[in-house]
């Protein structure tokens, strides 16, 4: 059996990549995995065929997707991100999930939890006339209030990385989208008990779901 070549993010881009300001401090960076693994990746995903967040725990990984959560979860992005930013993030927790589909309730306007210090979201599709639509692509936003406020929009497709600092004013959600979204989460969480809290709480959410499954 052929074991796969590693996934290798482009970390020079995200080196390159121009810290944005508007509407709160964000890096984007297309093709962070570029079109060869992104086509493989697609490939290796795992049929997530209902809605919600997915600890890596709780799948059956290819080996091409365990690969690139292991590189995710590693100091080489630790380290990059908080020198882009200039934050302390050694010693802080991870938390990294995997969603496949996106639902009628997703992409309300929010802010993360407190318990997350920095947000990093790799989106693992290839394009379509649904993104070319907006529909969900991800928007920063300028308030609460209106999904049409947006100082930036984010097709979640290409393998593009967004990376923001939580905080506060850190609005963002998306137009209404049903249908299959593949996206991987890393959170950088605070060392505390509500982080703690909050881990355990997509653990339980998880295993729920699989037990249901197979039922």
């Amino acid at each position: 059996m052929t074991v796969p070549a590693p996934i290798r993010p482009n970390y020079a881009a995200l080196e390159a990549a121009a810290v944005s300001t508007d509407p709160f401090a964000h890096v984007v960076v297309p093709h962070f995995v570029g079109p060869d693994d992104l086509a493989a990746l697609v490939a290796s995903m795992p049929d997530l065929s209902s809605g919600g967040s997915f600890p890596p725990g709780s799948l059956t990984l290819a080996p091409l997707v365990r690969g690139l959560v292991a590189e995710m979860e590693g100091p080489r992005l630790r380290d990059a991100i908080a020198r882009k930013f200039g934050l302390d993030l050694d010693g802080a927790p991870t938390m990294l999930t995997l969603r496949g589909r996106t639902r009628e309730k997703d992409g309300r306007i929010h802010c993360d939890s407190v318990a997350k210090r920095v947000t990093v979201l790799l989106y693992l599709n290839p394009s379509s006339e649904s993104w070319a639509r907006q529909e969900g692509c991800l928007r920063l936003l300028r308030g609460p209030d209106d999904v049409e406020d947006y100082a930036a929009e984010i097709p979640p497709i290409d393998g593009t990385l967004l990376i923001f600092p939580n905080g506060p004013t850190t609005w963002h959600g998306h137009r209404q989208y049903v249908g299959r979204r593949y996206t991987i989460q890393l959170n950088y969480m605070e060392n505390d008990a509500k982080a703690r809290s909050e881990m355990r709480r997509h653990r339980l959410s998880a295993l729920a779901k699989r037990l249901s499954h197979a039922a």
